[in-house]
């Protein structure tokens, strides 16, 4: 055991027009080379597009696409994190806030693989 005191936690950083860390975990997966105002506007200019489509809040439709698509058990176990960090890879937005898309069909895939899977199906 090590002797040394224990990390600070990091306070996560969000984006600066929405104010919102989800939006900061997004540009952070697109990000390529460095280029966060690259990412920044693509992800802003994917939002204006939202907006005009739904007539509705982009921020409202990502909380409701992410919440969609979040796994609800898993084989392994992982932190709150890493479920929104597996959504934000592969999903698309105006479509899982919907309900349809390739996203809620992984999603409900991977759900009846995890059940079949359980290890002591008979305490659950």
């Amino acid at each position: 055991m090590s002797r040394r005191g224990t990390a600070e936690e990091k306070t996560k950083k969000s984006d600066p027009i929405y104010r919102n860390q989800l939006v900061n975990m997004l540009v952070n997966r697109i990000l390529k080379q460095g280029k966060k105002s690259l990412a920044y506007q693509i992800i802003y200019q994917a939002f204006k597009k939202i907006q005009q489509k739904t007539e509705t809040n982009p921020l409202s439709i990502l909380r409701q696409a992410i919440r969609e698509v979040t796994p609800d058990i898993a084989v392994k176990a992982r932190r709150s994190t890493q479920g929104k960090a597996l959504v934000i890879r592969c999903f698309e937005l105006v479509d899982v806030a919907k309900g349809n898309g390739d996203a809620i069909c992984k999603k409900e895939e991977t759900y009846k693989m995890e059940k079949a899977n359980r290890a002591f199906p008979n305490f659950c």
